[in-house]
């Protein structure tokens, strides 16, 4: 017989805590060499080009695609449907993970247009900071201004680049003051530009005292800086022209005087925003940008769930889906959710709780993405955002733990702002048409409701192209066709109470007016506001919401 040995009980002890030591030392690294952000914007700024020359700087991509005349010429890295490569638009958030300088970046570019706002706002909740697109010709746009609003809610620190110098655009004072006075946030340039349009010469970089000269037409805008320590050395002179010289001379003196010096800290407490200038389609000053991000930009942070804060640095794992998306490759008729790392570490084939069906869940095949391409992960740490294939296990907000029951929060679908009615035009694709309809109303493209009597199903959207998207997605990815019949509603609002004899005669009262959305729960179609603000009079124990993000109570049968 083989004698067994056995170690003593502190000896085992010491070495597991050796092992959490290590693990935590390891987790921690892993956290600081991560940055998560979205890039923000109007439609037309520069977004989606701002993006593809930063994943040139990081070795992501080596041809960008380059968007003209909202015609893509080259398809751009970042818009894998084909809708968007034919319109030239984003419609949905594309998700890209890179290497630069020993951190890994992971990217979220998001839709522009204001109907697919909804898809920005759940972005913004995966990331923690933002870099906002503003053309120089243009400056602040509504959009913007309502993005913006978004960040603040979330104390989500922001940096500015205003796009599109080459072009003839505002003062640089003026749009400062503007994003001063629409943004509601203080701002500080960390580079200067030297004139504008045809007569744009570069940016002095204020943060570290060196000039960026700027060539028309050049892809190769990513030269070295040239060290100008004293702005009075007369090699300005012979770089800009004495007018140009001078003038910059002035405008510092004038920036220094005016602007607080910038604070790390404070743009971190997103109080403070730092501004460069530059142009995306000429490569100049992003690699500035790039830079500067990874220096300041915050390190995965804490997130709150409906039990308690969870801090990356745990070691327990946690994340939520905050995307969906069907058919990113229509060949294999993939379901993908994204899901952001909160806490811990992810392992591929290792078993977690899915709280919300209290299921055990393990995942094969994880992928990192680089916009249409994906890389099978063994890891994965705070601040990522990765890829789980789904059969239809998840909805936008599930949470994903080791164990401990809680939910993330901050994703609510709004109320929509149009409706229609989904008429199938191919009865013999009626299985396919509700496939896709469920699946990308799954996606949160849309919001799905089933209106009562007839079982009629009602798509409502916050914009016009939200409709067309969905029309060309389920004729192209599930081969069924549909047409869309306006309906006269205002707001649906769903509805909780603890008075069910109260609801009961609701129900009953408005009948026409009565929908279910996806989980069953009862939704109040109006059809104006007075008729909401009279049912909101006559029925003082109902609760009407205009997100989903509330304690849903059981609908009455």
């Amino acid at each position: 017989m083989h004698k067994i040995l056995s170690l003593p009980k502190e000896t085992i002890k010491q070495s597991k805590l050796k092992s959490s030591i290590l693990y935590m030392s390891n987790l921690e690294k892993e956290i600081q060499r991560r940055r998560t952000f979205a890039i923000i914007s109007h439609p037309d700024a520069g977004k989606t080009t701002l993006t593809e020359k930063l994943l040139l700087f990081g070795g992501a991509i080596q041809v960008a695609g380059a968007v003209k005349s909202n015609k893509i010429k080259k398809t751009a890295a970042s818009d894998f449907m084909d809708i968007e490569r034919q319109r030239g638009i984003s419609v949905a958030t594309s998700v890209m993970t890179f290497e630069y300088k020993g951190m890994t970046i992971n990217l979220l570019d998001t839709p522009g247009h204001k109907d697919f706002a909804e898809d920005t706002y759940r972005t913004l909740t995966a990331v923690d900071s933002v870099i906002l697109v503003i053309d120089c010709v243009k400056g602040v746009e509504m959009q913007t201004e309502k993005l913006m609003e978004v960040c603040r809610m979330r104390n989500t620190p922001v940096i500015i680049f205003i796009n599109k110098m080459d072009r003839e655009g505002r003062d640089a004072f003026d749009l400062l003051d503007e994003l001063e006075q629409k943004l509601q946030i203080k701002v500080r340039p960390l580079s200067w530009p030297i004139n504008i349009g045809a007569q744009f010469k570069g940016v002095y970089k204020l943060y570290d005292k060196s000039l960026n000269l700027f060539e028309a037409g050049s892809q190769r805008n990513d030269k070295e800086a040239i060290a100008i320590d004293n702005l009075e050395d007369e090699i300005l002179e012979e770089l800009v022209g004495e007018k140009d010289a001078n003038e910059l001379r002035e405008e510092v003196e004038m920036i220094e005087g005016v602007y607080d010096p910038f604070d790390e800290k404070i743009y971190q407490e997103a109080i403070l925003a730092p501004v460069f200038f530059g142009s995306a389609l000429n490569n100049f000053g992003v690699k500035e940008l790039l830079d500067t991000f990874v220096n300041i930009a915050p390190e995965p942070g804490e997130r709150e769930t409906d039990k308690r804060v969870v801090h990356p640095e745990e070691d327990k794992f946690s994340g939520f889906v905050f995307k969906i998306h069907a058919n990113i490759d229509p060949r294999h008729r993939d379901r993908i959710a994204f899901l952001r790392v909160i806490s811990g570490t992810f392992e591929r084939n290792r078993f977690f709780n899915h709280v919300r069906l209290d299921k055990k869940l393990k995942f094969s095949n994880p992928y990192s993405f680089m916009a249409r391409s994906k890389n099978v992960v063994e890891q994965a740490y705070p601040g990522d955002v990765i890829g789980l294939y789904d059969t239809g296990n998840f909805k936008i907000g599930d949470t994903l733990t080791e164990g401990e029951k809680l939910m993330f929060q901050g994703m609510p679908s709004f109320s929509p702002e149009m409706f229609k009615e989904l008429v199938n035009l191919d009865p013999m694709k009626t299985k396919q048409l509700e496939k896709g309809i469920q699946q990308l109303t799954d996606e949160g493209v849309a919001q799905l409701f089933t209106l009562q009597p007839g079982n009629k199903k009602v798509i409502g959207t916050v914009g016009e192209l939200q409709f067309e998207v969905i029309q060309y997605r389920l004729k192209e990815e599930y081969k069924a066709s549909c047409r869309f019949d306006a309906l006269r509603f205002y707001k649906a609002c769903w509805i909780t109470t603890e008075n069910e004899a109260m609801l009961a005669d609701f129900i009953n009262r408005k009948k026409g007016s009565i929908a279910y959305d996806k989980d069953n729960n009862v939704v109040f179609m109006a059809e104006s506001k007075w008729m909401l603000d009279r049912a909101c009079e006559d029925y003082e124990d109902l609760n009407f919401h205009f997100t989903s993000e509330f304690k849903l109570q059981q609908p009455v049968a």
